[in-house]
């Protein structure tokens, strides 16, 4: 049973959780590098969304195809983590568990990729041609 304390509306709360969710932000782009890797891509298509003069609707499918593959990869590292604390020897299915966790961050990358090309790629063919 919950006490009232526990459910109780509180600011300095909400406000701790945001500290939190920014701080992991932060040891997500210090500690991992492939995190730094996919921010310098998103950055490389954001100067070519401005370059190209993009559209809301293309700028919303790259920003929501950035933030999907910039979540896969925190979900992956914070999988990682885990698994390296919950098992730190080599097991099969922590093995299993970290490939799949890879996997997902692989496929939001080729649809951000798929999604960088229907919005660039008719843009550079008119260009050169």
């Amino acid at each position: 049973m919950k006490t009232k304390q526990q459910n109780s509306f509180s600011m300095k709360a909400r406000f701790k959780s945001f500290v939190y969710a920014y701080n992991g932000i932060l040891v997500f782009f210090k500690e991992e590098h492939n995190a730094r890797i996919h921010l310098f891509l998103a950055v490389l298509a954001s100067c070519a969304g401005f370059y190209f003069k993009i559209d809301a609707t293309e700028w919303m499918a790259l920003i929501f195809a950035i933030g999907f593959v910039l979540a896969c990869e925190a979900f992956n590292s914070a999988i990682e983590n885990l698994c390296d604390v919950i098992s730190p020897e080599q097991h099969s299915k922590i093995g299993k568990i970290k490939d799949i966790a890879a996997g997902a961050v692989l496929m939001s990358a080729i649809a951000a990729l798929l999604v960088g090309i229907v919005i660039f790629l008719p843009k550079l063919w008119a260009m050169c041609c």
